[in-house]
Parts: structure tokens; sequence; C-alpha cells
């Protein structure tokens, strides 16, 4: 092996087929199938989930129409088991869609006015929006674009370049991913 050979390596193509690789053929595939009762199936008591108006379990409820998704502030310790709604909804909202229109002229979005979906089909489709508004922001982004700085909309993150964002929101859709595909596996099992 001629170690003096240098690789030049592309990073936005990395960074983004990382996600996308991902999506396409682990993460989505396994969310094929999904059923409304999977989706606000409650693993233990006390769980959070995605509940009709009024009917919230947890010290607060966010989101406008006629779903709700269970949250706290600050976060209780140890934070409660999630449903596949709630991590359905975090990653719609917190992980993708928030950040699609912060950084991407998204359509602005935040947990309070999101309007949850209140079953797995429409969930579904909201996650595939978001995921789409992210992946094409990102795949616009070029060299240059990752080098650039967050900005304001990033919080304490502001300066950090947008491929340190980038490989944040990489780790929580494989992350949550992981965490929904084992949800689907004891469902199945119980």
């Amino acid at each position: 092996m001629d170690v003096t050979r240098t690789t030049t390596v592309e990073w936005h193509t990395e960074l983004t087929e990382q996600l996308d690789w991902h999506w396409r053929n682990q993460l989505r595939p396994r969310l094929d199938g999904l059923t409304d009762d999977e989706y606000f199936w409650e693993p233990v008591r006390g769980a959070w989930n995605v509940r009709p108006r009024g009917t919230a379990t947890a010290p607060m409820a966010a989101g406008r129409g006629d779903f709700a998704i269970d949250f706290a502030i600050p976060e209780p310790d140890p934070a409660p088991v999630t449903t596949i709604a709630w991590r359905i909804g975090h990653v719609i909202v917190g992980v993708l869609g928030m950040r699609a229109a912060g950084h991407f002229d998204g359509p602005p979005m935040d947990y309070e006015s999101h309007e949850y979906a209140g079953d797995a089909a429409g969930a579904l489709a909201q996650l595939d929006a978001n995921y789409a508004a992210w992946i094409a922001g990102v795949r616009g982004l070029g060299d240059e674009g990752l080098r650039r700085p967050c900005g304001p909309t990033e919080g304490p993150y502001s300066e950090a370049p947008m491929a340190a964002l980038v490989l944040h929101i990489n780790r929580e859709v494989i992350h949550h991913g992981a965490e929904i595909a084992l949800l689907r596996d004891l469902y199945r099992w119980r």
C-alpha cells in the first residue's frame, strides 16, 4: 500500500450520504406497516405519548389540533419512557422540522404549534415530508455551506459550523430510529 498517496474526501457527500443511506436502507423501511396500535402503544405505565387533546398524563402537553404531545420543563430525571408516537413527533418537530425551518426556509415549526398526527399513517407522512426538507437543505449546502456558522437559531451553538449540526442531526435520527425499531420489536413480542 502506498502511504504517500493522498485521498481526497468529499465531506459534504459523506455527511449527506451517512444519513440518507441509513434512512433509505434501514430506518424508513423499518417503519413500513406501522399500525395505529403500535404507534400509540405504551410499553410501561407513565409513558409519554401523543394523546387526544385534554388527556395528557405529563405535567404539560403541546400542539394544536386534536392531539398533543406529553412533555415537561425541566425534563424529569429519569426521563420517562416514550412511545413510538412521541419519538416520531420529536423527530418530526425538534430534530428535522425546526432545523429545516431555521436553516432552509422550511415552514415555521415548534412543539406548541405543530399539529400532531392522530394515526400512524399521518405521522409517517409528516416524518417523510420533514426528512425530505432537511436532506434537500443539506444537499444544497455544499462544502462552503458546511463551514458557515449555524447562526442564531442554534442558540449556544450559533458559532459552530453547519457540519457540526449535520452530524448532530445524523446522530439524532439514527439514535431515535433505533429506539423506534426496538419498540416495534418489543410490541411484536409483548
